[in-house]
């Protein structure tokens, strides 16, 4: 199957739209992967104690962040651009974040160890999946939001704001506002 390759900012223009693109051997997407994981290294290697070097290190990987923002290292994303913190965002230790399209997280997020937001996903055929063919689907995530250890958030998902997401939650579809949901696949509990 032959493939058009396409531009970075027209892989991501299609990541963003959930259209396939060449995720796997595109050169300027693979360049784009690279640099970030760089930064990524780096700021694992900065001293947990000094905050302001994270903080600062933070900010050159992701797209835009509050003023109080806090990754406990270590942390790995694709392309950092498309990642935005709100205001009082708090990490621990493990946080990926698979960001081909955007994800976007509200103010007061506070999220456990070992945490994965992946925007990719890839196709049911084995030819185009073969191919290194891949989409992304935007992920949302409201204000005052806590998510346990080792949940996973799937491509295409939102979750509104007053939201606690119990540990090793599989999280597959969206989440309304004021609830805590739990399971895999993850479902609403109980109401706040």
């Amino acid at each position: 199957m032959k493939q058009e390759v396409r531009t970075e900012v027209a892989a991501m223009t299609a990541a963003t739209a959930g259209e396939l693109y060449d995720a796997n051997f595109d050169p300027r997407v693979l360049a784009a992967v690279d640099e970030c994981k760089d930064l990524c290294y780096d700021y694992n290697l900065i001293r947990p104690s000094n905050r302001e070097g994270l903080f600062k290190a933070l900010r050159t990987i992701v797209g835009s962040t509050g003023e109080r923002a806090h990754v406990q290292p270590p942390f790995w994303c694709d392309y950092g651009k498309n990642i935005h913190l709100g205001e009082n965002f708090y990490a621990n230790h493990g946080l990926i974040v698979l960001d081909a399209a955007p994800v976007r997280f509200g103010h007061d997020v506070y999220i456990a160890p070992n945490c994965v937001f992946s925007t990719a996903g890839h196709p049911i055929d084995t030819e185009r999946r073969n191919a290194g063919l891949e989409y992304a689907l935007p992920i949302t995530v409201g204000d005052n939001v806590w998510f346990g250890m080792n949940v996973s958030v799937c491509p295409g998902v939102t979750i509104g704001s007053n939201v606690v997401i119990g540990a090793g939650s599989v999280v597959t579809r969206d989440i309304p506002s004021g609830v805590v949901a739990v399971g895999n696949p993850c479902k609403v509990l109980r109401s706040i």
